[in-house]
């Protein structure tokens, strides 16, 4: 799967992604990088709006894992199971939200159970950037069910 792809695939099943303007600025098996300018995100105080910075921080880590299973040939539901996010200082611009697996050693572990069982828990971060700094800090974990 290719960005474009991949953009095509969240605007067409996610319509929210297109609503919020997210476009996919990198996907690499180790980190996937997301992009949304601000003014469909905005709120009254001229920031991005906190919903969709979760929104953001989420769809990145669903996104990584989700072209990683589809690398592997593997059909699946991807939800999330658990959350949490740090919002450390506001977005006033166009933001990145940029996911990495949480322990890269565990994927393979992770692939083996899902083959054995049909299903599989992945933690995934996302940081979220505004001109170069860190603006929050999600950690998410996902179950990937066998489809």
């Amino acid at each position: 799967m290719k960005p474009n792809e991949l953009e095509a695939y969240l605007h067409t099943h996610i319509p929210l992604t297109r609503a919020m303007q997210v476009s996919v600025l990198s996907m690499e098996p180790q980190q996937l990088i997301l992009q949304a300018p601000l003014a469909p995100n905005i709120n009254p105080h001229h920031t991005v709006f906190g919903g969709s910075v979760a929104t953001m921080a989420t769809l990145a880590a669903w996104c990584l894992l989700h072209t990683r299973l589809a690398a592997e040939g593997l059909a699946n539901s991807l939800v999330v199971r658990r959350s949490t996010l740090d919002y450390d200082k506001p977005i006033a611009g166009d933001f990145q939200a940029i996911a990495t697996l949480e322990a890269f050693e565990q994927w393979e572990q992770a692939m083996q159970m899902f083959k054995q069982r049909g299903k599989a828990k992945i933690a995934v971060l996302s940081v979220l950037e505004y001109q170069q700094q860190i603006t929050g800090r999600f950690r998410g974990e996902f179950v990937a069910l066998k489809a």
